[in-house]
């Protein structure tokens, strides 16, 4: 199967960090701006680097945009310029179309033009750093729906020592350890065995409630 590759729009901060990332990460990333200084910024930092006028359907199809598996709008300021570009990608056929919103009824309209998936960096960075002042354990959050969340969790003191089966997570709070990360080695499904030793990272899934009864009682 070969590998992924991906478009990003806007170089903006978000779209910068995406392009970085996923060109660091060995993936083939074009990066597109029509600001030529920002173009020029990102030669060493993606695959290719292209000036280009999103809301433009010719210059899409001339750097090819069809050919890549995902294209990221990462367009931030220009709502107008977002939308747009959302639409023409879809119309083209991009295969996978995923846009930045400022809000919610931004995303709304993102989501009725075309895109498969909406994200809200201000937002999600607000909710993890709140999540992170009040339950000083937690130490990334991330929101899958409205209802339902995957959390980063430092073990606690009472967790020294136990294993999964012994503190049965899944009974006493209705969510579950999907993964354990001790001295940066990840065991993947881990267990009912497997022994929690202070300050290992348990990266834990379930209703917000349910995970929030968890990261207090912890």
């Amino acid at each position: 199967m070969s590998q992924k590759s991906f478009a990003v729009i806007g170089l903006g901060r978000f779209g910068s960090s995406v392009v970085h990332y996923l060109h660091s990460s060995g993936y083939e990333v074009m990066a597109i701006d029509e600001n030529e200084e920002r173009v020029q910024m990102h030669a060493d930092n993606a695959t290719h680097a292209v000036q280009a006028d999103s809301t433009d359907e010719q210059a899409l199809q001339e750097i090819g945009i069809r050919n890549f598996d995902v294209v990221v709008v990462a367009i931030g300021v220009d709502i107008q310029a977002n939308i747009l570009t959302t639409l023409l990608l879809k119309e083209l056929g991009v295969k996978r179309i995923v846009a930045k919103a400022q809000n919610p009824r931004h995303g709304q309209v993102l989501y009725k033009v075309g895109a498969d998936r909406v994200v809200f960096p201000e937002r999600d960075m607000g909710i993890r750093v709140a999540h992170n002042l009040i339950s000083p354990n937690v130490l990334d959050f991330v929101e899958l729906s409205p209802d339902y969340s995957v959390a980063e969790v430092s073990a606690s003191e009472k967790m020294d020592g136990k294993t999964l089966i012994e503190l049965n997570v899944r009974a006493n709070f209705g969510v579950n350890v999907i993964a354990i990360k001790t001295n940066h080695k990840f065991n993947i499904a881990p267990s009912p065995e497997d022994t929690i030793h202070k300050g290992d990272l348990l990266i834990v899934i379930g209703h917000n409630e349910d995970l929030k009864r968890f990261e207090e009682e912890i």
